[in-house]
């Protein structure tokens, strides 16, 4: 069960100066590197900035005066990349319900880098904008204090295995891994490996694995080998990690990959080797994507409700409420490769 933190008010500038010891004018002089203050003042007011996880309000200076603030119509969004399908497909989701309701949307790419995803979040909130959207549960300790110290909602995509901060929509992907293993062990597959990308990066594709294997060990058959490649996945990479796969393990009868993506690569070394699908080797994938459902012989994957999950997570954003997790659930895709 997903365990949700109450959200946080607002942290403010009065609130760092409390913490720090100092006054705000001291607080704001530290922050905008202008006028005199002591080295141990600086260091004081940055371990209270940290802790509180405040973002200074850039629209403080640029908009005084004005009566409205423009920040109330930005929703931030930060996306992992979007060179995979996967995530314009949320994109499309999110949009459409946001530019309904008269919201502009900010977008950043953290490109699977927490650090990165750290700064993107931390430049998003400084606009004060009215929510934001992020992916996946886990985040730097900075992210997540800023998340919480921001006083607005927030919502995360595409995982609901583990806490929330506040809105969590998605699916598990624990059990994605979990149901296409029992799929292969029902059609009677035992010698299965499994080729996959970058898992130190791609936490929800470490999770799916993790949930593969265990429904694995539990039917009796642990997985027989593995091929990791240390980089985005992609047709190319799935391609080279199933060749490298099968010349350690060439008695594999099945492989499961991370994404359509690195199965699509695989069902590439299947025609070019001359490795029959599935008689000599069953394939299967994750995503349920549309280039893999017009293979001369459609990929078995399991399909996952993209355009919805961002669709509701906008829709959640502006609907006011307390913190939720909505499991959009996914579906398991025969296909006619395992």
């Amino acid at each position: 069960m997903n365990v949700h933190q109450p959200r946080q008010r607002l942290v403010t500038l009065a609130d760092v100066a409390r913490e720090a010891g100092v006054g705000e004018s001291t607080v704001s002089r530290v922050l905008r590197r202008h006028g005199s203050f002591s080295k141990g003042t600086q260091d004081r007011v940055a371990e209270a900035v940290a802790r509180l996880g405040y973002v200074p309000n850039r629209l403080a200076g640029s908009l005084a005066g004005s009566s409205t603030s423009a920040g109330s119509q930005l929703v931030g969004i930060v996306i992992p990349s979007l060179t995979n399908i996967v995530f314009p497909d949320l994109l499309r989701g999110i949009t459409a319900v946001l530019d309904r309701a008269g919201f502009q949307s900010v977008i950043g790419v953290s490109d699977y880098d927490p650090e990165r995803e750290e700064a993107l979040l931390g430049a998003l909130l400084s606009w004060r904008p009215a929510g934001l959207i992020v992916t996946g549960l886990e985040h730097t300790p900075g992210a997540v204090a800023r998340l919480r110290g921001s006083g607005v909602r927030v919502a995360e995509m595409i995982d609901t295995d583990g806490p929330g901060i506040d809105i969590v929509v998605g699916f598990s992907n624990r059990e994605v891994g979990r149901a296409s293993a029992r799929h292969l062990l029902g059609r009677g597959y035992r010698r299965i490996g499994y080729v996959g990308h970058d898992l130190d990066r791609d936490l929800r594709a470490g999770k799916r694995l993790a949930g593969f294997e265990s429904a694995l060990r539990a039917g009796g058959y642990p997985l027989a080998a593995s091929e990791i490649q240390a980089c985005p996945s992609s047709a190319a990479a799935g391609r080279a990690a199933l060749a490298r796969l099968l010349a350690r393990a060439p008695d594999l009868d099945a492989v499961y990959f991370s994404n359509d993506d690195m199965a699509l690569g695989g069902y590439f070394h299947c025609l070019a080797d001359g490795l029959p699908v599935p008689g000599r080797l069953a394939l299967f994938g994750y995503n349920g994507l549309d280039i893999t459902a017009a293979m001369p012989q459609p990929l078995s994957t399991v399909r996952t409700p993209r355009l919805r999950i961002g669709e509701v997570a906008a829709e959640r954003l502006g609907a006011g409420g307390p913190a939720e997790t909505v499991d959009l659930g996914f579906e398991l895709i025969e296909g006619a490769t395992a």
